[in-house]
């Protein structure tokens, strides 16, 4: 007796059957990418440039403030060098007078021609370098003296890198024939000019300074 089993279905190919020799199977082929929308880029924030023109302007701002400081730097350290000129000046003539009372071409030579002073001891005016050198040389021939001469509480004003005004409280000695010293006081100004690229003194005021009462 013969069985009979059932044949076994053949399995489905994962692919169709080919047609021809070149056939090739058809597949999905999915392309995976970004997909960027076309139309208007919309810009949120700062562009490059305007952080470029920001950056640019700070340093603008920071290169004036630094000459800015510079320049200020050089015009106090001009100013201190014309306030120590003024000052070493003054006491020059100082020096000199004490040194020779009847020097009064070196007393003198920093005196502009139209030099102007007043003075606590005459009434009016001193017009002119010739006219103070005479009464200088009246001075020197006096039997006194001035021995020491000290400048208190200097301060000098410089205007426009031209004009220098220094006010000081004038403190001195003077001595007789006899040896006997009496102490000098007096309230001065002295104003000075720049002319030729040298500092000349075209105006004194020196204001008599008493001593107060007791």
């Amino acid at each position: 007796m013969t069985a009979h089993y059932p044949k076994p279905k053949a399995k489905k190919s994962e692919y169709p059957a080919l047609t021809g020799s070149a056939a090739i199977p058809e597949k999905t082929i999915v392309r995976y990418g970004i997909n960027i929308e076309r139309g208007h880029l919309k810009t949120y924030g700062v562009s490059p440039e305007e952080i470029e023109m920001k950056k640019l302007m700070l340093v603008l701002i920071a290169s004036v403030c630094c000459t800015a400081f510079s320049m200020n730097a050089s015009a106090q350290q001009a100013d201190q060098a014309t306030s120590d000129a003024v000052i070493a000046m003054t006491k020059a003539q100082w020096a000199a007078e004490i040194k020779d009372p009847t020097s009064v071409a070196e007393q003198s030579k920093d005196m502009s021609d139209d030099y102007t002073e007043f003075n606590g001891q005459y009434a009016t005016r001193l017009d002119g370098k010739a006219m103070n050198s005479r009464m200088a040389e009246a001075t020197g021939k006096a039997s006194g003296k001035t021995i020491a001469s000290e400048m208190a509480n200097p301060k000098v004003q410089v205007y426009n890198g031209n004009v220098a005004i220094l006010t000081y409280n004038y403190v001195g000695l003077i001595q007789d024939k006899d040896g006997k010293q009496e102490p000098l006081r007096a309230k001065s100004t002295r104003v000075f000019v720049k002319k030729d690229n040298k500092w000349v003194l075209v105006h004194a005021n020196f204001g008599a300074d008493p001593l107060p009462k007791q």
